[in-house]
C-alpha cells in the first residue's frame, strides 16, 4: 500500500489562507462546489481513486501546530489573531470530497461551505499528482540531478539579478521533490529567492510565505454580485479585509482589459502590484505600464509578478523587455517542483458553483487572456463576453 499523505495543514498555497481568512469575516455562509480538470487526458491506473480516498481520509488528522501558529502570528501580522485561533480548531473534513473512478477517468468535486472546503484545491492536486507517478511506477531523475538542476537555474536567475519564489505546490512531483528543491534554493546566500507560496516549506526553511488572492476570489463575486461587478466588489473586498497589505491583484480572471478598466487609480496606487497568469507576457507589461502612467503612477514604483508557466528562457525574454520600464518579479511552478525527467502533469481544479440563497446554483467561469484557459459553464461563459463587451 503506497504511502503518499499530506504532513502539515500548512502543506499548501499561501493565497488559499489569505482567502479563508477574509471568507470567513466576509462570506461566513457561502456554498460553493469545485471540480477537478484533467487538462492533459492523462490515464488513471486501477485503483487511483482508493488510494486517493485513503490519503484524503489521512486530512482529517492534520492540525495546525503551536510552532505553526507561531510561525503565522509573527510572519503575517496582518492576520489576526481571531483567525489563526480559528485555523487551529479547523480540521478536514473527507465528507467535503467526492472521489469516482470509471476506468482510466477521475472525477473530483468538492462542496460545502466556502471557508471551510477552500483548502482542500492545492493539496488535491498535489497528491493526485504524486500517486499519479507513484501508482504508474515512472522513475524520476536522482535527489543529486534534482538539487543539481535547481542550483543551476537559480544561478542562472541571480545572474539575471531577478528575484523570484517558488509556486510549485499544485503539480509537484512529490513533496519529497519540493523539499529537494527548497532545500537547494535556500543552500546559496548570494541567490536571488525570496520565498515559496507553500506556507509550510517557508516555515521549514525561514523564507516567506507569498501569495495573495487567486481567480476564485473574483469568480465568486460574479457569480454573487454580477460580472461588470466582480473586479471591483473584490478588490474592494480585499482592501477591507487587508488595508493596503498583500497587494498584488490578479488581473486575468474576466481579461485584462476589463480589469483594468475597473482598475482606476485608487487601486492602481492602493496595490502595489499586478500578477500576470495568462496570455502574452510582453503584451501585458506593455498594457500594465501604459496603465499606470495614464494614471500618473510611475511604473518603476509598482511591479508585475509573472507567473505563467514559466522557465529560465521566458524569464530571460521578460526581463530583458522589462527593465528600466517596470519592477518585476517571478513566480516559478511546475519548472521547479516536477522538472524530473517525466512528462509533469496538467490538471487543476476550480470553483464551478456558486449557491444563492434559493439554494440554485450559480455557475462560475473564468476567461482569462487565453481561450484555451476558459473555464466553466459554455452557457455562462457566452454570457459574461456579452456583458463585458468580450470580442474574440
Amino acid at each position: 500500500m503506497n504511502d503518499v499523505r499530506l504532513n502539515s495543514i500548512l502543506d499548501n498555497d499561501f493565497y488559499k489562507i489569505t482567502m479563508q481568512n477574509a471568507v470567513v469575516k466576509l462570506f461566513p455562509g457561502s456554498i460553493v462546489k469545485y471540480e477537478f480538470i484533467n487538462r492533459g487526458k492523462h490515464h488513471f491506473p486501477e485503483g487511483f481513486d482508493v488510494a486517493l480516498k485513503e490519503a484524503v481520509n489521512k486530512m482529517a488528522e492534520l492540525k495546525l501546530t503551536k510552532d505553526e501558529k507561531k510561525f503565522m502570528a509573527r510572519t503575517c501580522p496582518y492576520i489576526d489573531l481571531p483567525y489563526l485561533d480559528f485555523l487551529e480548531g479547523y480540521h478536514y473534513d473527507p465528507s467535503e470530497v467526492k472521489i469516482i473512478q470509471e476506468g482510466g477517468d477521475l472525477s473530483v468535486t468538492v462542496e460545502g461551505l466556502w471557508y471551510r472546503t477552500i483548502l482542500w484545491e492545492v493539496p488535491l492536486l498535489a497528491l493526485i499528482s504524486e500517486l499519479h507517478y507513484e501508482m504508474n511506477h515512472m522513475e524520476r531523475d536522482s535527489n543529486d540531478v534534482v538539487m543539481s538542476k535547481t542550483i543551476e537555474k537559480a544561478d542562472s536567475l541571480a545572474k539575471l539579478g531577478v528575484t523570484f519564489a517558488e509556486f510549485g505546490t499544485r503539480r509537484r512531483h512529490s513533496y519529497k521533490v519540493q523539499n529537494l528543491v527548497m532545500e537547494a534554493l535556500t543552500q546559496k546566500k548570494e541567490s536571488t529567492f525570496i520565498g515559496s507560496s507553500n506556507v509550510h516549506f517557508a516555515m521549514k526553511y525561514g523564507v516567506k510565505p507569498i501569495g495573495t488572492h487567486a481567480h476564485e476570489w473574483f469568480m465568486f463575486h460574479a457569480a454573487e454580485y454580477g460580472f461588470k461587478m466582480a473586479n471591483e466588489l473584490a478588490l474592494e473586498h480585499w482592501v477591507d479585509v487587508y488595508r493596503g497589505d498583500l497587494g498584488v491583484a490578479l488581473s486575468d480572471t474576466y481579461t485584462t482589459d476589463v480589469f483594468f478598466q475597473q482598475f482606476d487609480k485608487k487601486f492602481a496606487k492602493l496595490f502595489d502590484g499586478v500578477r500576470h497568469d495568462s496570455g502574452d507576457a510582453l503584451e501585458f507589461a506593455d498594457k500594465t505600464i501604459a496603465h499606470y502612467q495614464n494614471n500618473g503612477i510611475n511604473p518603476m514604483f509598482k511591479y508585475i509578478i509573472f507567473s505563467d508557466a514559466l522557465n529560465l528562457e521566458k524569464v530571460e525574454e521578460i526581463t530583458n523587455y522589462c527593465r528600466g520600464k517596470i519592477g518585476i518579479s517571478f513566480g516559478i511552478g511546475t519548472n521547479l517542483t516536477n522538472d524530473v525527467g517525466l512528462k509533469p502533469m496538467n490538471i487543476v481544479m476550480k470553483l464551478i458553483g456558486v449557491q444563492a440563497p434559493n439554494k440554485e446554483w450559480i455557475p462560475t467561469v473564468k476567461l482569462s487572456d487565453e481561450h484555451g484557459k476558459y473555464t466553466g459553464d459554455p452557457k455562462m461563459i457566452e454570457l459574461a463576453k456579452e456583458f463585458l463587451r468580450i470580442k474574440e
